[in-house]
């Protein structure tokens, strides 16, 4: 195999995406861009599905709400946690609050499916379908996990892209490539957390 389609290997396994589809929830794992939110917006808006669950307390490594990363001068508030920020933005771009459900306490992604599982099992949502709105090249991770602790449940992922990095040009900047092959890393890292889920 040519080294270019070796790197075409790595960027249809990281970069998956699907048109959206007529859906029970939207998920958005947590994070500190609006743009995913918006994006989960966008689609609530436009009839795909009746619920919406941001999914987040903070990153596990800095034990905080470390803050918006972009759009500061739109959403300027104080914000505890990851899904009060992410509440606020489905908020200000028009979904009701009575479809925004709550999780708050998952500090990384395995945790944001993990809870969310938890979150609609409690509220009685059988999740046939489901939108995963999520960064680009953080897609297949998410994607995996919410898989695992959905597993009867179709997944179309409909991502955004905050910081500019596509399955086009990822491969321009060093940004890029950080991002895609540092995503290659954690999912084989992190893939033994999922054999241990589904021994147990």
């Amino acid at each position: 195999m040519k080294y270019s389609g070796f790197l075409n290997q790595i960027e249809n396994f990281i970069f998956t995406e699907g048109k959206p589809q007529k859906s029970d929830i939207i998920f958005v794992p947590g994070n500190g861009f609006p743009e995913m939110a918006e994006r989960a917006a966008e689609l609530y808006r436009e009839g795909y599905a009746p619920y919406i669950l941001p999914s987040g307390r903070y990153s596990i490594t800095q034990g905080r709400f470390s803050g918006v990363l972009s759009q500061k001068e739109a959403y300027n508030g104080e914000y505890a946690t990851e899904w009060e920020f992410l509440k606020e933005v489905l908020l200000r771009n028009g979904v009701s609050e009575q479809a925004i459900l709550r999780e708050d306490q998952a500090t990384f992604t395995y945790e944001n499916a993990i809870f969310s599982r938890q979150v609609t099992d409690k509220a009685g949502i059988c999740v046939e379908k489901a939108v995963l709105c999520c960064k680009t090249y953080h897609a297949r991770r998410s994607l995996m996990y919410y898989q695992l602790l959905y597993p009867e449940t179709e997944f179309i992922v409909c991502p955004a892209c905050p910081d500019g990095i596509t399955r086009n040009n990822w491969r321009e900047t060093e940004a890029g490539v950080e991002a895609v092959t540092g995503e290659v890393s954690r999912i084989i890292k992190q893939f033994s957390l999922m054999l241990d889920y589904k021994e147990s």
